[in-house]
């Protein structure tokens, strides 16, 4: 097989970044600045190669897809000249598993076991954002009790607490800090451990329902939360003295992959990413869901776009996650975790021994699923990537008509080529792990 003809079998198509003499301006300008809603002229200039210079001596270059430091399958396609960045083309779909398409073949109450394998780093949120689109269809939202809500958000800020910690270890583990990596994981391992005491399982849970959650908190769960909110402090502490205070750190982090409020906006981007440009965008406290409006923590900005800024607020929502921790455990109130409405949650385990009628509303729930009334909704909350949102479309029918979820990877990634531009190849590692993507979010 000649190089021209392998070349063919492999090629994505329009997906793949092309030799500037075989596109013209407009691709150009599509490619480096239509997002940003540049004129064609600043898009041209953007786009330029550099003074003194020619198309013989760029090259282009593959990242991926196996590439051990891309987080998943990405593959990124570099124009470089010399080791100068001049442009950057995510290439995504490797990983592409239709979970939209299977989540309309799946029961609402099927749903869950779904959409928590999207971004599997913080699968309680998917879970989240999809059960309250499904009580905003049912209308049942203002009805979820008390205690099902806090439980949910005390997932939900372990949740992200785990995701966070993770980022730290593989952000470590990108830049050189090998030790980092142990010893995030060695933190994340002990709220997985709580996980798996109160849903079942360490990841992929199917435990925040639509009406409430699957079980109640087990026996002991305060100190168990209690232990993990009393050890993380001065492991935190010496994650400061490790990395935030390390001048080599600082030096492979500060001003790499900047991105400015404006194109930051521009792009859609979301979480740490917009608020490491100094916008303090948090839907928990701009949108509030939830009880997050009776909560005091503080949204975490940065100042320079850049990828230091982008380690030191998920390493400081950390300690805010703790902080909100702390005052759901104070007013986590007794009751029920589910809504006791029998066309929605199905009955009590017990009670399937005992009851026929209970029997058989056991077996219609979990068959034939509930059915949900006509029309659409959209939820968005906060995961620790950013906005994530889940809109469904209602036919009356047990299953959705349609299901779409605002992925925040998704959206974040197309702000890799806009940081990558004029950096250094040895910074592009550095570039997307600032970004934290999960690619089954990107290619769900």
């Amino acid at each position: 097989m000649t190089a021209v003809e392998n070349i063919r079998q492999t090629s994505e198509g329009g997906q793949e970044m092309k030799p500037r003499s075989e596109i013209g301006a407009r691709e150009l300008m599509r490619e480096v600045g239509a997002v940003l809603r540049l004129s064609e002229a600043e898009a041209a200039q953007l786009g330029q190669l550099p003074v003194d210079s020619d198309e013989d001596q760029t090259m282009i270059i593959n990242m991926g897809p196996q590439h051990p430091s891309t987080h998943g399958v990405l593959r990124l396609m570099l124009e470089l000249q010399g080791e100068t960045v001049l442009r950057c083309k995510p290439i995504i779909g490797y990983l592409h598993t239709g979970m939209e398409k299977t989540g309309e073949d799946l029961t609402y109450l099927q749903g869950g076991t779904n959409v928590t394998r999207m971004d599997y780093l913080s699968p309680l949120n998917n879970e989240l954002v999809f059960s309250m689109a499904v009580e905003k269809l049912l209308g049942i939202e203002d009805d979820i009790p008390e205690r099902a809500v806090w439980m949910r958000m005390l997932l939900s800020e372990l949740n992200r607490m785990s995701s966070h910690l993770l980022f730290l270890a593989t952000n470590g583990m990108d830049i050189g800090a090998v030790s980092m990596m142990l010893y995030g994981w060695r933190e994340r391992e002990e709220v997985l451990r709580f996980f798996q005491k109160v849903t079942g399982l360490r990841m992929n849970h199917n435990f925040i329902r639509p009406g409430g959650l699957a079980a109640d908190l087990p026996p002991g769960w305060r100190d168990d939360v209690l232990e993990i909110l009393d050890m993380l402090p001065p492991r935190l502490e010496e994650y400061d003295i490790l990395m935030t205070n390390q001048p080599i750190w600082r030096e492979r982090l500060q001003g790499v992959g900047v991105i400015t409020a404006s194109e930051a906006l521009a792009l859609g981007t979301s979480g740490p990413i917009l608020r490491s440009t100094g916008v303090p965008w948090d839907l928990r406290r701009d949108m509030p869901y939830m009880k997050y409006d009776e909560m005091e923590f503080d949204v975490i900005v940065g100042s320079y776009g850049d990828a230091f800024d982008r380690y030191a607020i998920r390493l400081n929502e950390v300690r805010e996650s703790m902080k909100i921790v702390r005052q759901i455990l104070d007013r986590m109130p007794s009751g029920d975790y589910r809504i006791q409405n029998k066309k929605v949650t199905p009955p009590p385990r017990g009670r399937i021994d005992e009851s026929m009628e209970a029997l058989i509303h056991h077996f219609k729930i979990f068959t034939e699923g509930f059915k949900v009334p006509e029309g659409e909704a959209y939820v968005g909350i906060e995961s620790p990537r950013g906005e994530i949102g889940c809109y469904i479309v209602s036919d009356g029918g047990p299953k959705p008509y349609r299901i779409h979820m605002r992925a925040p990877s998704f959206v974040n990634i197309q702000a890799l080529p806009h940081m990558m531009r004029g950096g250094l190849v040895a910074d592009a590692v550095a570039v997307i792990s600032s970004v934290d993507p999960v690619l089954g979010d990107v290619d769900r």
